[in-house]
């Protein structure tokens, strides 16, 4: 769908859940639209009539209550304290991964997920599946840091919970699996990935929060923000060539580069930073 009005949030949610050694399969259906409900209802019988969307399964509210209702667990949109508290939907124990589709994702792949969505020993899972477009595509890759527009019309999450640590093992194994068997259907070179769903597995900073290499930081710079990683390298070498802020995934200086390849502290004043900055938020 690309209708202006259409806030680019259609959510399809399977999620299986494990019962009395059986599984619960579910789907969900969540969007975000900006107009009424009338109207959403006359696109969708246009463009997706097969959701047989109705005005009993529409919640009109403002921007805040839309926030809210999420946040609720899709409970309702009328309880602000659902921002204001910051106790956990869940207290649970959790993985996620992400990618992009760059094409329809295959029946093939489809039937993988199914089986795999099956196995004995999981508790929750979900495949989340966001389609982009609408008013994201008016952006080009370059405007801001994420650059996952036109060219990926399907971002993916996969999605998994569970209770205690001895189940850490079996969950992660499970999840890596799942990403492994996605490989074929997804992008490519480099594999997309989101950067609000951090995932370690990508790769990290050592234990002092310093890249083992620029090289090594690419892998997971240039799966987050693609082309726009060397200008966020750019960005970050002017505001914080010391490398202060270093979370785990972090956008390397090229003062730590120069360190790392040289052995010495090279000072500030003395970098060659790389021309034509682009003011880029970080």
């Amino acid at each position: 769908m690309n209708d202006s009005s259409l806030a680019p949030w259609l959510q399809l949610q399977i999620q299986a859940k494990a019962k009395g050694g059986g599984r619960i399969m579910g789907v969900f259906l969540y969007s975000l639209f900006l107009g009424r409900a009338e109207e959403l209802i006359s696109i969708m019988e246009n463009s997706f009539p097969e959701v047989g969307l109705r005005m009993e399964n529409c919640v009109e509210s403002n921007w805040v209550e839309s926030m809210a209702y999420p946040a609720s667990g899709f409970v309702t949109a009328k309880d602000m304290n659902f921002l204001l508290d910051r106790t956990p939907l869940t207290n649970g124990r959790y993985k996620t991964k992400s990618d992009y589709a760059t094409e329809p994702i295959s029946q093939t792949a489809l039937h993988g997920i199914w089986e795999r969505f099956n196995a004995k020993g999981i508790q929750t899972v979900q495949l989340v599946l966001i389609p982009y477009g609408g008013k994201m595509n008016k952006f080009s890759e370059t405007d801001t840091p994420s650059p996952h527009r036109a060219r990926y019309p399907i971002k993916i999450a996969y999605y998994v919970t569970w209770d205690t640590p001895e189940g850490d093992s079996r969950h992660l194994e499970w999840t890596r699996e799942l990403y492994d068997y996605m490989t074929p259907f997804v992008s490519k070179s480099p594999r997309a990935a989101y950067v609000n769903y951090r995932d370690l597995d990508i790769g990290r900073n050592n234990e002092e929060g310093i890249p083992r290499s620029y090289e090594e930081a690419s892998v997971w710079g240039l799966k987050y923000f693609g082309d726009n990683f060397e200008r966020l390298v750019e960005v970050k070498t002017k505001v914080d060539p010391y490398n202060l802020f270093r979370p785990e995934q972090s956008i390397p200086p090229v003062a730590a580069q120069v360190k790392i390849s040289s052995g010495h502290d090279v000072p500030c004043d003395k970098m060659e930073y790389l021309p034509n900055l682009i003011g880029l938020a970080m």
